[in-house]
C-alpha cells in the first residue's frame, strides 16, 4: 500500500491559505483523504490539518520541502510533515503503578497505537513483569536524592541511543528537570490523577476527597518546566459521591487515567496535535 502523508500547518489567518495548499497537493496527484482545521480569532492564527493518499502523489516526500517551502514563507507558515511509514518511537516512564504502562502496552499488541516501544524506563521493579511478557527492554534507574542529574543523564543517553521521538510518563512520579524537558519539547507527555488545574502537585486523590468534590478527573498533558502546568491533551471525568473514600476514588480514577492518557499517546503518534502558546488543538 502507498500510504499516506500529513501536513500540520500553523500561520497568521489569512485568504487563499486553504487554495493553497489544495492546490498544491492537485498539482502533485495527492488525493486528500481528510482536511480539517481551525480559526483562533483573538490570536487571527490558522491551524491546519490535511491529510492525502500517497497512491499517484508525484512527489517523493523528501521532496515536500523544496516544492512545498515558497508557500510556506509566502504565508508565513509553520509546518510539519510526517507520513504513515513513519512509526514514533516511544519511551514509556513508570514508577510502581503500572496500570497506565500495562493498558498501553496491551493497546499497542492490539494494534490501536501505530508506534514502537523499545524500551520502558522505572525507578521501581513492579513493572518488569509485564515488560518481559512483551519482550521489551526494561531499563531501572534508582533515583537518589540530590542526585537525580546523574541518573537524568544516563537516560538521556539511553533515550537518543534509541532515537526515541516520544516519552510518556505512564505514572512516572519523579519531576522532570528542565534538561530533559528541552531535550524533547512537545514530546513528553504526562498523565495527571486530576482535573487540572485543580489539585495539581501531589496527592491529588487526596485533596478531592478532602475538598469533597462531586467530580474526579485525569489530564493528559505536555510536559514543561512548570510542574502539571504544560498545555493540556485530553481530559475525562468521573462522578463520586460522599459515600466514596480514598481508596474509591484511587479505583474510579485510575479507569480514566488509562484511556485519558492511550487517546493523548495516539492522537500524538497520528499526528492529530498542534500546540500553539498554552492551547492544543486536536484535530479529529
Amino acid at each position: 500500500m502507498a500510504g499516506s502523508a500529513v501536513l500540520l500547518i500553523s500561520c497568521p489567518d489569512q485568504k487563499g491559505l486553504v487554495s493553497a495548499i489544495a492546490d498544491f497537493l492537485f498539482e502533485h496527484g495527492g488525493n486528500i483523504l481528510h482536511a480539517d482545521q481551525h480559526q483562533d480569532a483573538e490570536l487571527g492564527l490558522f491551524l491546519m490539518r490535511v491529510e492525502w493518499d500517497l497512491e499517484g502523489f508525484s512527489l517523493d516526500l523528501s521532496e515536500v520541502p523544496a516544492r512545498f517551502g515558497p508557500i510556506a514563507r509566502r504565508f508565513g507558515m509553520e509546518w510539519r510533515l510526517a507520513s504513515s511509514f513513519q512509526r514514533p518511537r516511544v519511551a514509556v516512564f513508570v514508577s510502581r503503578q503500572i496500570h497506565c504502562l500495562v493498558d498501553l502496552l496491551y493497546r499497542h499488541r492490539a494494534g490501536e497505537l501505530a508506534c514502537e516501544i523499545p524500551l520502558i524506563v522505572s525507578n521501581h521493579s513492579e513493572g518488569e513483569w509485564i515488560a518481559a511478557a512483551c519482550g521489551i527492554p526494561y531499563y531501572r534507574f534508582e533515583i537518589v536524592p540530590g542526585r537525580r542529574e546523574e541518573a537524568e543523564a544516563r537516560q538521556i543517553e539511553l533515550l537518543e541511543a534509541h532515537r526515541i521521538d516520544l516519552v510518556v510518563l505512564a505514572r512516572y512520579m519523579q519531576i522532570l528537570s528542565p534538561a530533559m524537558v528541552g531535550r524533547f519539547p512537545n514530546r513528553i507527555i504526562n498523565i495527571h490523577h486530576s482535573f487540572l488545574p485543580a489539585f495539581s502537585g501531589a496527592k491529588p486523590y487526596h485533596q478531592a476527597y478532602e475538598r469533597g468534590v462531586k467530580l474526579i478527573g485525569a489530564t493528559s498533558h505536555y510536559v514543561t518546566e512548570i510542574l502539571d502546568d504544560g498545555p493540556i491533551i485530553e481530559q475525562d471525568v468521573v462522578r463520586i459521591s460522599h459515600r466514596d473514600q480514598v481508596p474509591d476514588l484511587v479505583r474510579k480514577g485510575q479507569d480514566l487515567e488509562k484511556v485519558v492518557l492511550s487517546r493523548a499517546v495516539r492522537w500524538q503518534v497520528e499526528n492529530r496535535i498542534l500546540v500553539y502558546g498554552r492551547k492544543t488543538v486536536v484535530f479529529s
